[in-house]
């Protein structure tokens, strides 16, 4: 609940934020350029931050915490954490060197001014994802400690900096210029949220200079990170041949996705990753308590389970009858119109789709990580990698062709094939962990339960949606 609610703060500062990007920024070129720019450098934070940390550096620290060993914990820590200093360092510099090339590369429909733009923002924002994979590193130590409500809420300081110049230049500054202010304030919020969880980190693990003596166990880290950093490297690929294609639709498909995005990830963090995150230490410790039917392990497994269906079914039938409702109340005013809401709507729907199965996908590659499997969810996640970049490609450029629709509906086509790839690499993932655990399916009667009142809700908020008329979707 701690960790569930530090994320709902920060999420909804990501709400408003997109509220107030979407009022001065719609789905302009300019809009295009800032998210396809964001997502260039965030490689960085999905590479070596909290996925990859949170599958190697987690279980090995909170076990070697619970055993009492908290000497060569603190060393373990250090070492990690400089070597993953050192890394980022360096792949910023490259980054920032190269900028040119990476966006040839992933957004090839982009041209002349829009391009340029693009070159400019990623330079700026490349030294601020550098600063959040630090930040993803004091996560890791801080949740080993159970301190979760100051990692996960640190984000609402990276949000607030660019909220804040926004509104501060949103009046005079217009277009590319608006967005090169957002970047800067995108990297001072950067540091923000670094800056505030250090020193409760440093007084967590000390400063030590004993960093060599805890290289060996550091090195146990690595090599678990190598398959996740491979398995990260995959997905961002099909993350970047999804902005390839988005680049190659009608001006807004880019900017689109972003906004549809914000929202999907809503209940995929608040509801998946807190309760993923909050098990995984716990699971890492119970491990070697008894991994069978009726351990620990499968039991906070399948309450875990519980708790995320509890909340992510109604949030994806919502987002599918209810989207329009729900896109317009937070985006719709200044250059955001109607038409947008719907486009928005439209690709949110397509994400809904494979809600469940992400957010439950979460949870068994903890348990995996929790095992120190680190190999059995980089196959699978390769497999829905393969099968979202194909999908993709048909959904988004033929099949709008063959439909005879605008091709800008191609968009829709990307966020579908990315659903039905969640719901392949979950049901890999549960029959390979039910091998060695048990049967971890909820029970039937308890998920048409949650179904029928998701649809029940759902559809007393389509009564009212009727009822209200020509109101703002707010009201």
């Amino acid at each position: 609940m701690v960790l569930a609610a530090g994320i709902l703060l920060s999420r909804i500062l990501g709400l408003v934020r997109n509220r107030v990007f979407a009022h001065y920024l719609g789905t302009s070129d300019a809009a295009d350029a800032f998210n396809a720019a964001f997502k260039i450098p965030n490689f960085l934070q999905n590479l070596f931050g909290e996925g990859v940390l949170s599958a190697s550096f987690i279980p090995l620290y909170s076990r070697l915490i619970s055993q009492g060993d908290e000497a060569n914990a603190r060393r373990v820590a250090a070492a990690v954490g400089g070597v993953l200093a050192l890394a980022t360092s360096v792949v910023v510099l490259l980054g920032i060197l190269v900028t040119p090339v990476l966006v040839s590369i992933f957004t090839p429909g982009f041209e002349d001014a829009k391009r340029e733009a693009t070159i400019r923002l990623v330079r700026i924002l490349f030294p601020g994802s550098g600063l959040l994979v630090l930040s993803a590193w004091c996560l890791g130590v801080l949740n080993s400690h159970g301190r979760f409500f100051l990692s996960y809420s640190a984000p609402v300081l990276w949000n607030v900096a660019i909220i804040g110049t926004l509104l501060a230049y949103g009046d005079e500054a217009r277009g590319y210029r608006l967005t090169e202010i957002a970047a800067w304030g995108s990297v001072v919020g950067s540091l923000l949220q670094f800056g505030i969880q250090l020193p409760m980190v440093l007084r967590l693990i000390g400063v030590t200079a004993a960093v060599r003596q805890g290289m060996r166990a550091a090195g146990t880290v690595l090599r678990n990170a190598l398959p996740v950093f491979v398995g990260r490297g995959v997905v961002q690929i099909s993350a970047y041949i999804d902005t390839v294609l988005a680049s190659l639709l009608p001006t807004g498909a880019v900017a689109a996705i972003s906004y549809a995005q914000v929202l999907y990830t809503l209940p995929v963090s608040l509801f998946g990753m807190s309760v993923s995150a909050a098990e995984l230490p716990a699971m890492s410790k119970a491990r070697g308590e008894g991994d069978g039917p009726g351990s620990e392990l499968t039991a906070r497994l399948i309450r875990g389970l519980r708790h995320i269906a509890f909340f992510v079914i109604p949030s994806a039938v919502a987002f599918i009858v209810l989207g329009d409702v729900i896109v317009a109340a937070l985006y719709q005013s200044g250059a955001f119109t109607r038409s947008m809401t719907e486009y928005v709507w439209a690709i949110l729907a397509g994400s809904a789709i494979g809600l469940l199965a992400s957010t439950w996908g979460r949870l068994y590659a903890s348990t995996f990580y929790a095992l120190q499997d680190t190999k059995t969810p980089l196959r699978f996640g390769s497999v829905r990698v393969v099968l979202s970049v194909v999908l993709g490609y048909l959904f988004a450029i033929p099949v709008p062709a063959l439909l005879n629709v605008h091709p800008r509906w191609g968009a829709v086509g990307l966020t579908i094939s990315s659903s039905l790839a969640a719901w392949v690499e979950f049901a890999l993932l549960r029959r390979s962990l039910e091998k060695r655990i048990g049967r971890t399916a909820l029970p039937l009667p308890l998920l048409v339960r949650l179904w029928g009142a998701a649809a029940a809700a759902t559809i007393a908020g389509a009564v009212v949606k009727l009822a209200i008329g020509s109101q703002h979707p707010a009201v």
